[in-house]
């Protein structure tokens, strides 16, 4: 050796062997079917509740002003929102999929709705509470439509026959990009008011990740509480600063991020008020609409399986048999349903920021969930109190999706576990599969930006959204792109599966083949019966 120093000792054994396979997630505190104590599930519900209305608030804020509605319209579609939320994650915890899922509002309907608040047909209606009312029953009549093909698809076992060609090789881009494909909801909003969304950012990653290593008792309090804490610190200090007179003189833009007095919606919400079905009026039905918030239903239906895959996992679940997602999937498609009966605006999926929640508590009980759901229902009722966490500034919530839809990117990641990424095969599907996933949405994006429509531009604005709305979804190109070139492309041997991870998942299939899968996924009172299973 150079130098005549002494040769280093040659490495251990047990240096050389890579990690193990883990079906299931390791280090996990309280896993589906294991609850916490009383007391630590209501206040993790809570938790969960508080990060669940940041969806539940910037969809009808962005919607109701453009139908015609006020703070009254804009609060009663926010109780709504909730109250329904509240109802399909009992459902999907009791019925459907049983995981620790929160069924919550989806961003990816607003392209289908805006099309139907900009119909030609509401343009004469002068009075603004009347025109929100009748395109609010348009969106209904669309919504109602639009729930059949995930009830059929889901409750026919037909979703279970397509993801039985799912391996963990193309649930990587479908997962990754469910959480990753989301960063537009992130840093960028938490820019619109840096002064309290960067402080939010800064101390839930000290309150999660540092503070719980520098305790030497109690350290689960910060690991499982972060949200919490951070949340109610920050918001004191924006609250402090609204009232200080910070932004007395600045920008009506940065007043409406910043100050936390201006959601107005404290002032237009009742005391109590219970949601009720088809509370707007009768709903109205266009053929065109349904169809193209049926394209929409499609896609969430595949960003949701993206979705209940990164809970499952998070859950510290075995992988879901294809009976339970297609379940899970009719479920969801109830889910819709509720959305149109009782009109919310926008549809239902697998809300993502609650599934990064899972992994940052450590915490994936099945009850924690639905102690959520109650404080979803709870609060939807009465208004006011509700309103008052809901009032919540938008960076705050934008800071905390920078790490929750992180989450679950990288709980996408850690299917490559079972892949092997030293075939060149592998690399090109995954290679190529996110790189798409990632472009092509961006080109339809800012070609919307840019010119105000999408590439697809006709008349047929039902028949555009059919075609925009599927292609700006990351996940959907991703996930849908990954799972034909792993099908289609040669070769396909022994050698191929092994690569792709199939043999990993070949005991889970059905929940019947583990007893693990069957404590997690099997319905209670004897339900399985009426469900396909195999």
């Amino acid at each position: 050796m150079a130098g005549g120093g002494a040769a280093a000792p040659p490495p251990k054994q047990d240096e050389l062997i890579p990690h193990p396979v883990k079906d299931q997630l390791p280090g996990v505190s309280y896993c589906i079917t294991s609850p916490p104590p009383w007391p630590e599930a209501i206040l993790l519900g809570f938790q969960h509740y508080i990060v669940m209305l940041g969806t539940t608030v910037l969809i009808p804020s962005f919607l109701a002003p453009q139908m015609g509605g006020g703070k009254k319209e804009k609060a009663q579609m926010i109780q709504t929102l909730q109250f329904v939320a509240g109802l399909n994650t009992l459902a999907q915890t009791l019925l459907g999929t049983r995981l620790p899922a929160v069924i919550g509002g989806s961003y990816t309907y607003i392209p289908a709705t805006l099309s139907i608040v900009l119909a030609g047909r509401y343009s004469e209606i002068l009075e603004p509470e009347e025109r929100f009312k009748r395109i609010m029953r348009g969106i209904q009549g669309a919504m109602i439509v639009a729930s059949t093909l995930q009830i059929v698809i889901g409750f026919s076992g037909l979703w279970r026959n397509v993801t039985r060609f799912l391996s963990p090789l193309s649930t990587v881009p479908l997962v990754a990009l469910s959480g990753f494909g989301l960063y537009e909801l992130g840093f960028p909003l938490v820019a619109k008011c840096v002064e309290i969304g960067l402080p939010q950012l800064i101390l839930l990653v000290i309150f999660s990740q540092c503070l719980p290593h520098l305790m030497k008792g109690g350290k689960h309090v910060f690991t499982r509480f972060a949200v919490l804490f951070s949340v109610i610190l920050v918001w004191i200090y924006a609250h402090l600063l609204t009232i200080g007179g910070a932004y007395k003189h600045a920008a009506p833009t940065t007043q409406l991020s910043c100050r936390t007095d201006r959601a107005g919606i404290i002032s237009g919400s009742p005391w109590i008020r219970v949601p009720y079905p088809f509370q707007w009026g009768a709903p109205t039905f266009h053929a065109g609409e349904a169809f193209a918030m049926m394209a929409t239903s499609f896609v969430t239906l595949v960003e949701s399986t993206g979705a209940f895959i990164a809970v499952s996992r998070y859950a510290s679940a075995t992988p879901m048999p294809h009976s339970v997602l297609s379940r899970g999937v009719g479920w969801q498609g109830i889910g819709i349903l509720f959305s149109g009966i009782f009109g919310t605006g926008t549809g239902s999926s697998v809300s993502i920021e609650n599934a990064g929640l899972l992994g940052l508590t450590r915490v994936g009980s099945r009850r924690v969930i639905q102690v959520s759901a109650v404080f979803m229902i709870f609060f939807s009722i009465l208004g006011k109190f509700g309103a008052v966490f809901a009032s919540i500034p938008a960076p705050i919530v934008a800071a905390l999706y920078c790490i929750l839809f992180a989450y679950v990117g990288v709980g996408g990641l850690s299917f490559l576990q079972f892949c092997n990424l030293n075939a060149f095969r592998t690399k090109f599907i995954l290679a190529f599969s996110i790189f798409m996933g990632l472009s092509i949405p961006q080109y339809f994006n800012e070609y919307r930006s840019v010119k105000g429509y999408g590439p697809i531009h006709s008349p047929a604005k039902w028949f555009n959204d059919m075609i925009n709305v599927p292609f700006s979804s990351e996940p959907f190109v991703a996930g849908v792109l990954a799972l034909i070139l792993d099908v289609t492309l040669p070769p396909k041997d022994s050698t191929t599966r092994k690569d792709r991870g199939m043999h990993w998942w070949d005991r889970f299939h059905s929940y019947k083949t583990d007893t693990r899968s069957e404590e997690f996924y099997s319905l209670p009172c004897n339900l399985n019966k009426f469900f396909p299973s195999v």
